[in-house]
């Protein structure tokens, strides 16, 4: 699992924002600078840096700067934790469903049958 225990909650918290949640989706199709991340958005640069530093204190983004450009790098194997985390959970949410399912198809055979 997640090597340090905030590590998830951060990511979370990083990913309840729709703008970088927008990042996030740009940052799936390669790399970006600053300012490339920050055209789509209508808020001022320095907004759009918190944005990225959330983002990259959550572990889900890294930065690099080169001369005066920084650029931004979607870490895949970040987004691979809250993926398993909710696949572990949707796991035990259709098993729970699915002994629910099979709960009232036994019942409603009980029914029909008295």
């Amino acid at each position: 699992m997640l090597e340090e225990p905030f590590a998830l909650d951060r990511m979370f918290q990083a990913l309840s924002d729709q703008s970088r949640r927008g990042m996030i989706d740009r940052l799936g199709h390669g790399p970006a600078s600053v300012t490339e991340l920050a055209q789509p958005f209508a808020m001022a640069l320095p907004t759009v840096m918190k944005h990225l530093h959330v983002l990259e204190t959550s572990g889900l983004v890294l930065s690099e700067k080169t001369g005066r450009v920084r650029t931004y790098h979607l870490r895949k194997e970040a987004l691979a934790s809250v993926e398993r985390w909710i696949a572990e959970r949707k796991s035990g949410w259709n098993k729970t469903f699915d002994r629910l399912d099979q709960f009232l198809a036994d019942n409603s055979e009980e029914t029909v049958v008295k």
